[in-house]
């Protein structure tokens, strides 16, 4: 069943930033694909917000932070366990940067996540310590925004951690499968989809998009 975007969705675009596309230092396989069908879902929708992961250098979530490990290990920080991955989206760097073929122009909210330095930050709703906000949910809510609609990169990490907390603020959440790719670290994709499955959110392609 087709779905036509109202004018109470959004479209929540994660982290389409060049780190994370081919040749980036956290590229995810594929990644680049995910553009034309995220600028063509934009043109369905009134309302899109983006996330921006935003590093200071010498992150905690940082492989080079931690002697001794490599990245992709896996460690437990006060907050709980964190893998580690290779300096990636610094602040200021052309890797933090928005890819350039991204053509959101009516965008209306950049959310920035992962600048406090002792916490990491997946979500665009709260950091990885699960207690502290980054006033998304509030925005939605002023908006009288109930739909979320989430795409970008990875899935198995921001799109996966952001839908849980969409729906756990209470908004209806839907994943758009194929405007996604996945990292797929020690089987983290797997993990993902059946934690989203258990928490509600709705696997759906673009082309369920009217």
């Amino acid at each position: 069943m087709a779905i036509t975007p109202r004018p109470d969705d959004l479209l929540l675009v994660v982290d389409v930033q060049y780190d994370f596309l081919p040749g980036g230092n956290l590229a995810v396989a594929d990644g680049d694909a995910v553009i034309p069908l995220i600028n063509g879902l934009g043109r369905k929708f009134t309302n899109v917000v983006m996330t921006q992961d935003w590093h200071p250098a010498g992150h905690i979530s940082f492989a080079s932070s931690h002697p001794g490990h490599a990245p992709f290990d896996l460690i437990d920080l006060p907050y709980g366990p964190q893998v580690l991955w290779p300096d990636h989206c610094v602040q200021g760097t052309h890797g933090g940067e928005f890819a350039e073929e991204l053509d959101l122009p009516h965008a209306q909210l950049i959310i920035r996540k992962g600048y406090n330095p002792s916490v990491d930050s997946y979500s665009g709703f709260q950091e990885a310590d699960r207690t502290t906000k980054t006033g998304l949910a509030g925005y939605l809510r002023e908006r009288g925004l109930g739909r979320v609609f989430v795409v970008g990169l990875a899935t198995d990490f921001c799109v996966a951690w952001t839908a849980l907390d969409a729906v756990a603020a209470g908004f209806e959440t839907f994943i758009i499968e194929d405007a996604t790719r996945a990292i797929d670290s020690n089987g983290s994709l797997d993990k993902a989809w059946a934690d989203l499955g258990a928490a509600g959110v709705t696997r759906i392609t673009t082309g369920e998009i009217a």
